[in-house]
């Protein structure tokens, strides 16, 4: 039996899911402490020095961290073919790096805003040797997400008991930057070193880098159009409004990427399984993956999304206390994304990208891509953070929107309209009109008679708020008989049962 069936999607997602929530939640614990130590100026540099980076390490990697996951588990069940995969896309990767650092270590004596901050920067710029070595998309291809997870946890936690120690004065901006790199990515070190036994390092012969070019390059431009929206908005802002702007604006994307990184934590581990059956021609099991990621997007998002709409007031002030107040409409206006992401995520990657029609998702993320430079262009100088939010959430909403409208043309792999007919709307939106309410007169609890702390009076409220919203949508949806949430309870319920016969 291939590997692949033994192993669990459900297992994969949840590792999957804590590894990439793990990956938001260490700046979360750390992000209250360090912003009063160096301030919004502060965190604004470190932001605005990774959105630059950012680009960089897009031109090193070309496609090849989500190439390399459909081409690993194409050639998983022989070893010869995937040594070989692997020391032909880390030797692009590597001839992509050394050209790239070249002309960053060019950019920082040209660039006035480069060499303002020329430490940091290559500080962080290190995120592009550790990529290089980490191959991620080998551990993801064999979807080892056990592995991955537990040691990624390991040096977010040294990461974190290093922010406490080390970051102790306004000045202390390099140091930050540095942890930050540390906890995020020094653990692709391990991968490295763990790779041995999943793929032989002995000297290759016969290397055909020429068969992987055009499908690189492909993913290439899709990681451009991607990373423009994704991290223009903190360039922009950057050099329009200076740090402290840009210091808001990271204040309100922070939750919003926990709760995308959720979101699409099914859809990154679906890619190497449905690439599997598209290859061994088991499109039923496709089918049935992809209906039940879209409704899993379309049960857990829109809750998240509505929540924190009502509620960015005090998930701010719980990050910032008053310190970036300003980032509250930005955080309104740019919440929605996490349904838009999550929806992109399972259309593009999980079904577009299996099927090879990369192409499609290429071009609803040009178009994102556009879109968003031109409302930044416009809405950026006059509605500062909120304007960079609004430009984003827009973009993202195209990328539904274009993927949606050329997915008409493929029918007879895959029907989305029965797809999406499939999900209980009228079911979701009820248990919501039920949930707000249930919620929102937490608003009126005065905290402040029990503490003088804006966090913790923020805690409070978002503690007993969360509670009361989430346990009335989901008992909504169980009694409404939501298929999906019906089946994640019973499967709880079930293990519950064993675990407690078992005791």
């Amino acid at each position: 039996m291939s590997e692949i069936k033994q192993k669990s999607i459900k297992k994969n997602f949840i590792m999957n899911a804590i590894l990439t929530m793990s990956g938001m939640i260490f700046p979360l614990i750390t992000y209250p402490y360090v912003i009063d130590i160096i301030g919004k100026e502060g965190t604004g540099a470190v932001k605005f020095a990774t959105s630059v980076i950012a680009y960089f390490a897009m031109f090193a990697q070309l496609g090849i961290p989500t190439y390399g996951i459909k081409a690993c588990a194409k050639v998983r069940d022989d070893k010869e073919k995937l040594s070989k995969t692997v020391h032909e896309l880390m030797l692009i990767n590597l001839m992509m790096s050394v050209v790239v650092y070249v002309l960053f270590f060019a950019s920082l004596f040209i660039i006035p805003q480069f060499a303002e901050d020329r430490i940091l920067l290559i500080i962080v710029s290190s995120t592009m040797f550790f990529n290089m070595i980490g191959i991620e998309y080998l551990y993801r291809g064999l979807e080892q997400y056990s592995y991955i997870t537990i040691r990624s946890l390991i040096f977010k936690a040294l990461g974190l008991v290093l922010m406490f120690i080390l970051v102790r004065k306004r000045s202390d901006v390099e140091m930050y930057g540095a942890i930050t790199i540390f906890a995020a990515s020094a653990s692709n070190i391990f991968n490295f070193i763990y790779a041995r036994k999943l793929i032989s390092f002995r000297r290759q012969k016969q290397l055909d880098l020429k068969k992987h070019i055009r499908p690189v390059m492909v993913f290439f431009a899709m990681s451009c159009a991607t990373q423009v929206y994704l991290n223009l908005d903190g360039i922009m802002l950057g050099f329009m409004k200076g740090k402290a702007v840009v210091g808001d604006y990271d204040s309100a994307v922070k939750i919003k990427v926990i709760l995308v990184s959720v979101v699409t934590s099914l859809g990154a581990v679906l890619l190497p399984r449905a690439s599997y059956y598209i290859k061994n021609k088991k499109m039923d099991e496709f089918r049935r993956i992809t209906a039940k990621a879209l409704h899993f997007v379309w049960v857990f998002a829109t809750p998240l999304t509505v929540y924190f709409i009502f509620f960015a007031k005090e998930g701010i002030r719980f990050l910032t206390k008053d310190e970036c107040i300003n980032a509250i409409p930005a955080m309104q206006i740019i919440v929605p994304t996490v349904l838009f992401i999550g929806l992109s995520n399972i259309l593009g990657i999980q079904i577009l990208v299996p099927i090879g029609k990369e192409k499609i998702v290429l071009y609803s993320e040009i178009g994102g891509a556009v879109v968003d430079l031109v409302l930044n262009a416009i809405f950026i100088p006059k509605y500062d953070a909120a304007g960079a939010a609004f430009g984003t959430t827009v973009a993202e909403l195209i990328v539904v929107m274009i993927q949606l409208y050329f997915m008409r043309d493929i029918k007879d792999q895959i029907d989305i309209k029965q797809s999406f007919a499939k999900i209980g709307y009228w079911k979701i939106i009820i248990a919501l009109i039920a949930a707000i309410p249930a919620s929102i007169w937490v608003k009126m609890i005065d905290a402040s008679a029990f503490t003088t702390s804006i966090r913790l009076e923020s805690f409070i409220i978002l503690a007993i708020s969360a509670t009361m919203f989430f346990a009335v949508y989901l008992l909504l949806m169980i009694i409404l008989k939501d298929k999906l949430t019906k089946e994640i309870v019973d499967g709880l319920v079930s293990k519950f049962k064993k675990k407690k016969q078992i005791d």
